[in-house]
């Protein structure tokens, strides 16, 4: 359930603070006084494309959060998202004047995907142009499927897997030839490659073995030298060292400061024999190899050939037989008739696994929903006529399924049902879509349906009725506020009336800045707000229609059910006990 939203800075709103509860709400006020900022604040809470254009002029930036009761549901998503899991779910959107904004859940950092993930448990909005979705076929199969408890997702999947199993037969049988020819020229790379067999790594072995054995003679003379230098007569570095070293080990007792020298000298006579045994082992292990350089410079003269005709890096003939026996076996995998016709066999037989449990599904749901709507229809100024649902079936596989969903309807008494967008007027439109939506809502409330939303909102979508019918839409929404929580926007006196709490939005215009406020009316502001609805300006008859009004609803003016929000004298920008209990944003 919604509880409460602030809002700072948004379009015309300097400041605001309202707080909603259970039940109906009717949310009213004069043309222009900006009745939808609540739900155009509320979505963009909920994850909607924001702009700069809602940040009030001379605003840095937008502030709007959003507090309700934390549905059970949620609860494992808030955890698996690592997300603070309390009684209370905070929804915070800041957006600056150049279109950038933040998100926030539960004081921590969040994207636009999860706030809306959220608000799929959370709300579910009807705008005043519901009823164009009962034209579109995708929408009525959705909302078929939303009552059914199931979607068409898996049908979708084995669908798409089905249809790329055909086009793949199609391409083995329609381009055989051309496949063939590919074949033959892989098949001929393929055997090229596989006579020089290079392997991972070879190519910088060879060259490094080549440039050793090249330079062969010159790496042993350069040796010879070095080791003669070292230690092959008296005027070798090593018997220099080892000269050294022993007279200073001499006079090393009378100046313990030579020390250190002493040491060095001793090191270098180690490391200078070392020098020397690695000098012999090398003469020891290298010879001059005429045949073995003779079979390097072949074997590289083939990988460069190799590499030259197919116009790829020496290197990279490794890979290139790699990803040439692949694409042979993927080849041969495509141009296998018989075992393209079992996959398509098999994906043919998931699809109608899954359409047929759809399907069942579907069948289960539409005739409770035909019921239900055609029962509405009856108090909405649709007497006698039948709302039924029709699933013809399709001509072939579909990603939705094995049938189309079709509304019919019969506006009277003795007319066949007929597809709704051919026979109903607009205004029987917006009625439909209006009882549609609300026992639909109904309906998963009184099956148990878990997930659904528990806040239903209403955007003028009751535009276009009046007298008993909007008698009847105020009752609807008041039946249906005793299981969820409802907030209307609405023109009706009548159903502003059946509300079990009543907001009404002002214009004011101070220091020539236009600001809006929404304040709770009861008693003579709520009867005075509904005369004013009804065409009048205060007069008794206005005032005595509106009691009335209040009266054939189930509670009058001050009764406790219409006195449940206590009324203020203007909002302000104070911390209520939601906005004290805020936590403050973590950042990540």
């Amino acid at each position: 359930m919604l509880k409460h939203l602030t809002l700072k800075d948004f379009v015309i709103v300097e400041a605001l603070d309202v707080a909603f509860g259970p039940g109906f709400s009717a949310l009213t006020g004069e043309t222009g006084a900006g009745k939808s900022i609540l739900i155009d604040a509320l979505q963009l809470a909920l994850g909607a494309r924001a702009d700069g254009g809602v940040v009030r002029e001379g605003a840095h930036r937008a502030d709007i959060t959003a507090c309700f009761d934390t549905p059970p549901g949620l609860r494992p998503w808030l955890e698996a998202a690592g997300f603070e899991v309390d009684d209370e779910l905070l929804l915070r959107r800041v957006i600056d004047a150049q279109g950038r904004s933040r998100a926030f859940l539960n004081g921590s950092p969040a994207t636009l995907t999860q706030l809306r993930e959220a608000a799929d448990l959370l709300i579910d909005i009807h705008g005043q142009h519901a009823w164009q979705g009962l034209t579109r076929p995708a929408a009525v199969r959705d909302l078929l499927d939303g009552q059914a408890g199931t979607d068409a997702r898996a049908v979708a999947g084995a669908h798409a897997r089905w249809r790329a199993a055909g086009e793949a037969l199609q391409r083995a049988r329609t381009r055989q030839a051309e496949l063939d020819v590919e074949r033959d020229r892989l098949q001929w790379l393929l055997g090229e490659l596989q006579r020089l067999a290079p392997a991972e790594g070879e190519w910088e072995a060879l060259n490094a073995e080549h440039q050793r054995l090249s330079h062969a003679q010159a790496l042993m003379d350069a040796s010879s030298q070095c080791l003669q230098w070292l230690d092959e007569d008296e005027t070798g570095a090593g018997r220099l060292a080892a000269r050294a070293s022993a007279r200073l080990e001499d006079v090393l007792r009378y100046d313990a400061r030579l020390a250190p020298v002493a040491e060095a000298l001793q090191g270098a006579i180690a490391l200078l024999d070392e020098a020397s045994h690695g000098l012999n082992a090398y003469l020891s292990r290298t010879e001059l190899d005429p045949e073995r350089l003779a079979a390097l410079d072949s074997r590289l003269a083939s990988w460069l050939g190799l590499a030259r005709r197919h116009r790829r890096a020496p290197e990279d003939l490794p890979r290139l037989l790699q990803d040439t026996q692949r694409a042979l076996d993927a080849l041969a995998a495509a141009t296998d008739l018989p075992t393209l016709e079992r996959h398509l066999a098999q994906a043919l037989a998931d699809w109608q696994a899954q359409a047929a449990l759809l399907s069942a599904a579907r069948q289960a749901a539409a005739g409770p929903l035909a019921q239900r709507v055609t029962a509405a229809m009856q108090t909405l100024g649709m007497a006698g006529g039948r709302f039924t649902v029709d699933l013809p079936p399709a001509a072939e596989p579909q990603p939705w399924g094995a049938e189309s969903v079709e509304f019919l309807v019969a506006g009277h008494a003795g007319s066949s049902p007929r597809p709704l967008g051919k026979v109903a007027s607009g205004g029987e439109l917006s009625r439909l879509a209006l009882a549609i939506a609300v026992t639909t809502a109904q309906a998963r409330q009184q099956d148990g349906q878990a997930g659904g939303p528990d806040t239903l909102i209403f955007d003028e979508i009751d535009s276009g009725v009046g007298g008993t019918v909007a008698d009847a839409v105020g009752q609807l929404m008041q039946a249906l506020g005793r299981s969820v929580q409802v907030l209307a926007v609405t023109h009706l006196p009548q159903v502003a009336a059946c509300a079990h709490h009543h907001l009404v939005v002002a214009k004011r215009t101070q220091e020539g800045r236009t600001t809006s406020r929404i304040l709770p009316v009861t008693g003579p502001a709520r009867e005075a707000e509904l005369a004013r609805m009804l065409g009048g300006s205060g007069q008794d008859t206005s005032l005595a229609h509106a009691r009335e009004l209040l009266r054939l609803a189930g509670h009058d003016a001050a009764s406790p059910v219409a006195a449940t929000l206590a009324p203020t004298a203007a909002p302000t920008a104070a911390p209520t006990a939601a906005s004290a209990r805020r936590r403050p944003e973590k950042t990540r």
